[in-house]
């Protein structure tokens, strides 16, 4: 098959399909996945974990005790990122069974260079392989079962289509009230589409960045009305309104808040309804908008610090759900990571000489691992990465003494593995004729 026979197919599989609002619930009958969550997606797009049995490894029965650990193939070039992998996944799988993460905000709080970023493109790169269900035309991607009103048609539903209750919490949108008014009540006049969650047509994955006072306000996640429009409807009416905003189009999917904490604090309390009640306000005097997502939001430690330190930020702090992303203290999983930076340049094949990723791996652990007592850093070093020196320095201690030591601060500051990098780069090009 040819590239462009390739690329033309796999366009053609992401396009949409059409339903009947029946032909939808037949579907739902058969296919949960049909009525599905943007958590429970997500888990499907992570797939099945694979177990390993660290006590056949000598070196990993050192580093997990002889724990049997679970390992996700879609997050394989993480190295060194276990804990901070399963913490994403348990969020998910609670959020999917309907528990308090799915009212919460997932957040990645760690250093810089540390991850965050790769694991956020990460998931929304995995966001995009499961299709949803949503009404034609709807400007937020809005599930057909919103139409139904939990307490009237749960019932029906449940009998008829095994759909479970839990699923009919969303309420329309000001949009589909519109269409509502103009078919005269008769729903089935509602069409459904199958879409599949995409990047770069902003469909059910949206990114918002931070902006300063003067030039951001909530309209960066809620929309605005559109000026063009007032000639034809008034200001309130949806069709006058342009859902532009991070939680219109990341309804049923996921929106990416960067450095979320360096935003205004006017633009963060559209998020305090969306999660906890599943919906918002807009701009304008019209009903509320339903959000059914997932909101991703990372920053660094110090703006974290003083979002947290501030007491009127409360209602925001009960509602974040933290994922620590610190950097890797173990040595040959922090020259996976070099190797893996490598195989994305053209320094791939350029002669390396030996130790050179073993010398600058050390060099940056060693800064990231605090100090033990009575005992060397560089033996809690070889701990760390699993290796057994009990003959070469009796006074090592377990790696479980040490990490009680050093608390659960360890390893959110350092050498940054960009800096790392930086320093690889020098060496590659450095020109032995050059004269200081």
């Amino acid at each position: 098959m040819s590239i462009l026979q390739h690329f033309k197919d796999r366009y053609e599989s992401t396009q949409e399909e059409e339903y009947s609002l029946e032909e939808y619930l037949e579907i739902c009958k058969k296919d949960p996945t049909a009525y599905a969550t943007a958590a429970e997606r997500m888990l499907i797009a992570i797939g099945e974990p694979e177990f390993v049995d660290t006590s056949k490894d000598p070196r990993l029965s050192r580093i997990f005790s002889n724990k049997v650990i679970k390992r996700y193939p879609e997050f394989s070039e993480f190295y060194g990122m276990e804990d901070a992998v399963e913490n994403i996944v348990s969020f998910f799988r609670h959020a999917a069974q309907g528990l308090e993460e799915k009212k919460q905000i997932l957040y990645l709080l760690g250093p810089v260079g540390g991850g965050k970023s790769s694991l956020a493109e990460k998931l929304k790169s995995l966001m995009q392989k499961v299709p949803f269900y949503a009404i034609k035309g709807s400007p937020v991607n809005e599930s057909p079962l919103g139409l139904f009103d939990p307490s009237e048609d749960a019932q029906i539903l449940e009998e008829e289509y095994g759909i479970p209750a839990r699923y009919l919490k969303n309420i329309m949108s000001p949009w589909a009230v519109k269409r509502l008014h103009e078919y005269g009540g008769d729903i089935s006049q509602f069409r459904v589409v199958k879409m599949y969650p995409s990047v770069l047509d902003q469909v059910a994955v949206s990114k918002t960045e931070p902006g300063d006072d003067n030039n951001q306000d909530i309209s960066a996640l809620v929309g605005k009305v559109n000026i063009r429009m007032l000639e034809d409807f008034s200001q309130d009416d949806p069709d006058a309104y342009s859902f532009s905003g991070g939680l219109c189009k990341a309804n049923q999917g996921l929106m990416e808040f960067v450095e979320m904490f360096k935003a205004p604090i006017k633009v963060l309390h559209p998020l305090l309804t969306a999660t906890q009640e599943g919906n918002y306000n807009t701009t304008e005097g019209m009903g509320s908008v339903p959000f059914d997502g997932v909101i991703l939001a990372h920053s660094n430690e110090s703006e974290w610090q003083t979002f947290r330190n501030n007491k009127h930020n409360e209602a925001f702090l009960d509602r974040v759900y933290i994922v620590k992303v610190p950097y890797c203290v173990r040595v040959t999983e922090e020259i996976e990571i070099y190797k893996k930076l490598l195989s994305n340049s053209s320094l791939e094949g350029a002669p390396c000489a030996p130790d050179t990723l073993d010398m600058l791996a050390q060099f940056s652990v060693l800064s990231r691992i605090k100090e033990p007592e009575n005992s060397s850093i560089f033996s809690k070093m070889r701990v760390y990465d699993g290796q057994n020196i009990k003959d070469t320095d009796p006074k090592a201690k377990s790696i479980q003494e040490y990490r009680d030591a050093a608390g659960v601060m360890e390893g959110m500051d350092g050498l940054s593995t960009r800096f790392a990098f930086k320093i690889l780069s020098k060496v590659f090009n450095f020109d032995t004729t050059e004269v200081a």
